[in-house]
């Protein structure tokens, strides 16, 4: 396995040979805006089934397919509609997902045998530059063992992973720290497949109507097909059972974190906003930061990464703080909910 510090530069050199590794049928992995990537040509069924093998990712689970550029849009799809034009005009480049009908050039190992892709645009210089310079779409999901929380450091997921890849790019902390949002249009109606960065409000303000597709905050049932990665599989979890707590009530919300660390006979790490720290009855090595209970962006930036802190505590369980579902709060609380496996109790 080779290591990239891309943290500064680009080097010139060094792209080359990431690009390399891409056409001859290498993993690598990459930052992107939003988390770590792990990649490979999209169009080489060979190098996409090793994406799989080393996450452990179940073959029904899609994957995106990342682009440089909205004409490599139109190359591995067909029937885009006007909404969907608006949609990639007004969010592509950057943290936004869409759902497509494929052309033939992109194998069924990548769709989850579905007719449909996932397509996103990176922001991220590193990320482009990869993809520009590949000179193929690259289908990446999340770095990280799947299951497990992704990565938005390398230092994150460089263990569990770097074994099982050709190389490893780090281009430090990644911007956002949650998945795009993904979206499909039926019927001219944009569906939230998966919240993200881009809010319903946002959408709504390109198209004059959004809606929620099922699964955001409810189960998805086993036999069932979806067309978004993070939909269907257990996601986003640490080892430790945990059970996501929320009230709009801030006095109610402390006093049931209290009253579950009371009842649990067993070590208890609770991920709590920073102006709860000397209000819950935990030991103080015990209670991890999510951030300002006013600073949603931040939250989500340092999720990941304090999920998997909590689980090297080694608790019976990990008790955690709810956001209102509004704007990021809406994608920081979907994700939340997987990472509980739904254990949710809202007060």
């Amino acid at each position: 396995m080779k290591y990239y510090n891309w943290k500064k530069t680009i080097p010139k050199k060094e792209l080359i040979e990431v690009c390399e590794y891409i056409k001859k049928g290498e993993i690598v992995i990459f930052p992107t805006e939003t988390v770590y990537g792990i990649g490979a040509n999209a169009f080489d069924e060979k190098a996409v089934q090793k994406i799989f093998t080393a996450k452990g990712r179940p073959a029904d689970n899609p994957l995106i397919v990342h682009v440089a550029d909205h004409l490599e849009i139109t190359k591995i799809t067909q029937n885009i509609t006007k909404i969907e034009q608006k949609l990639i005009h007004e969010f592509m480049p950057g943290p936004f997902t869409l759902i497509l009908k494929k052309n033939a050039k992109i194998p069924d190992i990548v769709s989850g045998g579905l007719d449909t892709v996932a397509v996103r645009m990176p922001k991220h210089a590193i990320a482009k530059q990869i993809i520009a310079n590949s000179k193929v779409p690259i289908a990446a999901p999340s770095a990280n063992i799947s299951g497990k929380p992704s990565g938005t450091t390398i230092e994150d997921i460089q263990k569990e992973l770097a074994p099982k890849v050709h190389a490893i790019i780090d281009g430090g902390e990644t911007q956002i720290g949650l998945e795009s949002t993904v979206v499909k249009v039926i019927n001219e109606t944009p569906y939230i497949l998966r919240p993200g960065k881009i809010t319903p409000e946002q959408i709504k303000k390109v198209t004059g109507k959004v809606e929620f597709a099922n699964g955001i905050f409810t189960p998805v049932k086993e036999n069932e097909k979806v067309e978004s990665p993070g939909l269907k599989h257990k996601h986003y979890a640490p080892k430790t059972p945990a059970i996501l707590l929320y009230s709009q009530d801030e006095k109610r919300l402390l006093m049931e974190v209290n009253k579950k660390i009371e009842a649990y006979q067993g070590k208890v790490v609770v991920l709590g906003f920073e102006e709860h720290k000397e209000k819950i009855k935990v030991p103080q090595n015990q209670f991890i930061s999510l951030g300002s209970k006013n600073n949603l962006e931040q939250i989500a930036k340092n999720l990941y990464t304090l999920l998997r802190k909590a689980d090297q505590l080694e608790a019976y369980k990990i008790i955690i703080e709810g956001v209102p579902k509004q704007g990021i709060g809406i994608a920081i609380m979907n994700r939340l909910l997987r990472t509980c496996g739904y254990n949710y109790i809202e007060f």
